[in-house]
């Protein structure tokens, strides 16, 4: 109980001065983070109490099903007709390649680690963070190309890690004694039931929300309410089935503009509201765990977390760029904002949940913890520095460069006469 009242104190008084800090390089999961982080000096009885922290697990999968199903109902699906828009590159060639080579490097770092939980720390960490990068997108130093680049990778790539994460659970649960779990049935169950959800209630729930707007059945202030009700139906209907409720939210979110096109809009409303709450008590708990793991982060996890956030998300990215005519500090801008944030912390706890007894699973957890950690504070000390860096560059070119071309996709709630936008 102490913490919610300390959370809510926080949260209030970041609300009074929440303006000026968006003028700095402090970050609201930076602050929440290092909030959490200090609670053991007022708390320290939290470091006794291991299961004092169990609602974190809760409130981190309602926020990541709430953040899948809004990227996803928010995107326009045109932009995968053609694999040379970027987003397509970043989450088709820079994904595969960002996972392969997180699991060469943990290999490398953590040789006790086996090949499946190798993948399963890479497949935690292959997701970006749109909330951590949002001061990137919303920049107008940065070229409205770039900045729907990076915000639909983040939106999407989240949604896509979950099935290479339960692939390598389940290869790496085949391994262990006692554990005679069947891969096809794992999967099936998890994959194929949870995409079963995920079409039923996307396309029932947009064709109902659809037909009572066009009926006038439905009051305006309720319009979002009934839109953010899907997500939770899934994580519902996925629990009573044993499907997972990541993959069916992230499907509703695709399928529900069939019958209904404004879910995007009144969902990204949600989540920039009520959603952004969940997902700043998300942090502070995090800070929580990280403070209480932190004696246990030796060199090699700190190696792996810088080798995480440079060598393996920044090659990928460069590699899945090859053509794109892209400017060098471009591709390095691109390839340097790439935080992980609330998807790895959640995908983390999944793992952790099933009790696999993996014989490193420690390694995950604490190169996971050390990774994120790293990414709030070195993400958010460097946005505003790369930002006006790159913006005094693109400045600098004319209007023929692929920077400043039109944006390739249009996310719900956005002017559709999107322009190229120039330096500040």
């Amino acid at each position: 109980m102490n913490l919610v009242a300390i959370f809510i104190a926080l949260v209030f008084l970041y609300s009074l001065i929440s303006g000026r800090l968006e003028r700095t390089v402090v970050t609201a999961p930076m602050l929440f983070t290092a909030a959490g982080m200090l609670m053991l000096l007022f708390l320290p009885e939290l470091w006794e109490r291991k299961g004092s922290l169990e609602v974190f697990l809760r409130v981190a999968e309602v926020g990541l099903v709430l953040l899948l199903f809004t990227d996803a109902s928010r995107t326009d699906l045109r932009v995968l007709n053609n694999i040379r828009n970027l987003p397509v590159r970043l989450l088709s060639i820079g994904m595969l390649l960002t996972i392969v080579l997180g699991g060469l490097v943990a290999l490398a770092v953590f040789p006790q680690l086996t090949v499946w939980e190798a993948g399963i720390l890479a497949a935690i960490l292959a997701p970006t963070d749109a909330g951590l990068g949002q001061i990137i997108v919303n920049s107008p130093g940065v070229p409205i190309r770039i900045r729907q680049a990076l915000n639909v990778e983040a939106g999407l790539n989240d949604g896509l890690s979950v099935p290479f994460l339960l692939f390598f659970m389940a290869l790496a649960g085949t391994l262990v004694e006692g554990h005679h779990a069947s891969l096809t049935r794992f999967i099936m169950e998890q994959l194929g039931f949870g995409a079963f959800v995920g079409v039923g209630i996307g396309l029932l729930g947009g064709w109902l929300l659809g037909l009572a707007r066009r009926q006038e059945w439905m009051a305006e202030s309720f319009q979002q309410l009934g839109v953010v009700a899907l997500p939770l139906l899934c994580v519902l209907a996925s629990d009573a089935v044993g499907a997972s409720m990541f993959i069916a939210a992230f499907v509703a979110g695709l399928v529900v503009q069939a019958g209904f096109k404004e879910a995007g809009k009144d969902s990204g409303q949600f989540a920039e509201e009520w959603g952004q709450l969940l997902n700043l008590f998300v942090f502070f708990l995090f800070g929580i765990l990280v403070a209480r793991a932190g004696h246990q982060f030796t060199v090699p996890y700190l190696l792996y977390a810088i080798l995480s956030l440079t060598l393996v998300r920044m090659l990928p990215v460069a590699i899945a760029l090859l053509g794109s005519r892209l400017q060098k500090a471009t591709v390095l801008f691109m390839g340097w904002f790439g935080p992980r944030g609330l998807a790895s912390i959640v995908l983390g706890l999944v793992y952790l949940e099933h009790e696999m007894h993996l014989p490193g699973e420690s390694i995950i957890r604490l190169a996971v913890m050390a990774t994120v950690s790293l990414s709030i504070f070195a993400h958010g000390l460097t946005a505003m520095p790369g930002i006006s860096l790159y913006a005094k560059h693109v400045g600098a070119l004319d209007a023929s460069a692929p920077e400043q071309q039109r944006a390739e996709v249009k996310l719900a709630g956005e002017d559709s006469h999107v322009t190229p936008s120039t330096s500040s």
